[in-house]
């Protein structure tokens, strides 16, 4: 479980890049940083929710210290961080992508959605989220097996 557990960390850690990417056009415009290839891109602004799940990325930190030393406590702050910061941003995305999605992908309008470069952003919202709450998912039953496992190993241990 460990394993497993460490490969949806690194996972996680992939799409925190790939949104750091989409980020980095606001991220520059806040530092007032000019760069022209970035700003012919055209990127929408993001949402609160993507900084907020930026955040969980802080937490794997705490998956790998939890795995390391077998840390009930570290792993208990890894699941409480996930669950906030990385779960709840992205099914609160999801619902509201869902609708835009939903009415292209039946309809295949794109006069009705928003769209980059071409193609609907809500689908490519979609592409990222569903990944994202797979790989939450997992992690998050991982860790509550890693966590049964070493609770009741330090309760043998007690015996």
């Amino acid at each position: 479980m460990k394993w497993r557990l460490k490969f949806c960390v690194v996972l996680h850690t992939l799409l925190f890049a790939l949104l750091a990417m989409k980020l980095s056009a606001d991220i520059l415009d806040r530092l007032d940083i000019f760069i022209l290839e970035v700003e012919e891109l055209e990127i929408p602004q993001p949402l609160k929710w993507e900084y907020l799940w930026c955040f969980s990325i802080l937490y794997s930190f705490c998956a790998f210290s939890a795995c390391k030393r077998n840390s009930i406590f570290y792993l208990q702050i890894y699941i409480g961080g996930i669950a906030t910061l990385g779960l709840a941003p992205a099914l609160l995305a999801l619902c509201y992508y869902l609708p835009d999605a939903y009415q292209y992908i039946s309809t295949g309008a794109k006069e009705e959605v928003q769209l980059w470069q071409g193609l609907p952003y809500a689908v490519l919202n979609l592409a990222f989220l569903v990944p994202a709450l797979q790989i939450h998912g997992f992690a998050l039953y991982f860790s509550h097996r890693l966590l049964a496992a070493w609770k009741s190993r330090g309760a043998k241990k007690a015996q």
